[in-house]
């Protein structure tokens, strides 16, 4: 099984943002740090775009994972099956339909289950998380376009 711990982050919301992941795989003595920022995007697509990333980074289909995340907008879509009946009813409504939907066929390449961890509670690769994101949101005028969110903003 992969750990996979992700976090999101923008400074101000909306705002620049970035997300950071940290994927371990003791099977395959592997630990593996992903990050990206955008110049304006919101808390919520960031902690999304992190699980969508670390599934991404999975290469073979049908791999177990376990991502832990302080995301219960995430974690609570998925679980509780809000996202289900988001797609039954076209999310209409609804924020974050770009990353949604590109969220699904990943989840469901994979065999994904979640944890929701407490955010800033001193779990190092939770911590670690964080930091890459903020580091990735911090690049200022540089970073690339978040298009799904300019384009829902018109």
């Amino acid at each position: 099984m992969i750990i996979a711990y992700t976090d999101g982050s923008a400074l101000g919301n909306p705002g620049p943002g970035g997300y950071g992941i940290v994927l371990i795989s003791k099977q395959h003595k592997m630990r593996k740090e992903l990050s990206s920022g955008f110049r304006k995007t919101t808390n919520n697509r960031m902690e999304l775009l992190a699980v969508i990333e670390a599934l991404k980074a999975l290469k073979i289909p049908g791999s177990e994972i376990m991502i832990h995340t302080d995301s219960a907008y995430v974690v609570n879509a998925v679980e509780k099956g809000w996202l289900w009946g988001w797609v039954k009813k076209g999310f209409k409504g609804k924020k974050n339909v770009d990353l949604w939907q590109e969220f699904i066929p990943w989840y469901k390449k994979h065999k994904v289950k979640f944890k929701w961890v407490k955010g800033h509670a001193g779990i190092p690769e939770n911590e670690r998380c964080d930091q890459l994101a903020k580091a990735a949101a911090e690049g200022g005028n540089s970073l690339p376009p978040d298009r799904g969110f300019e384009q829902a903003q018109g």
